[in-house]
C-alpha cells in the first residue's frame, strides 16, 4: 500500500488516539502521548506492525495519543491508511 494523500482516523478523546498520514519519501513515525515515558515503545511497535502488514515503506505517520490500547492503535492506523490510498 502506498499512502497517496493526507488523511486521518481518530479523537483527541481520552483512551483514543489521533492519526495523520501522509506522503514523505521515508518512513517517519512521530509519536506523541500521554504515556509517553512508560508505553511509546509499545506504541511504536504496534504501529510500525500495522505499517509492515499493510507495505508501507515510505510515509509520515503522526499520532496523538490519549492513552489508547493495542486495538485502537491498530484499527486507527489501519484506517487511516486506507483513506489515505489511492482510489
Amino acid at each position: 500500500m502506498r499512502i497517496a494523500k493526507r488523511a486521518q482516523a481518530g479523537t483527541l478523546q481520552s483512551s483514543d488516539l489521533m492519526v495523520l498520514v501522509e506522503p514523505a519519501t521515508l518512513l517517519v513515525v512521530e509519536i506523541e502521548s500521554t504515556v509517553k515515558a512508560q508505553f511509546e515503545h509499545l506504541i511504536r511497535e504496534r504501529i510500525l506492525q500495522v505499517l509492515d502488514a499493510n507495505g508501507v515503506t515510505a510515509g509520515r505517520v503522526r499520532v496523538t495519543d490519549r492513552g489508547a490500547l493495542d486495538y485502537a492503535i491498530q484499527a486507527r492506523v489501519e484506517t487511516a491508511l486506507q483513506r489515505s490510498a489511492e482510489t
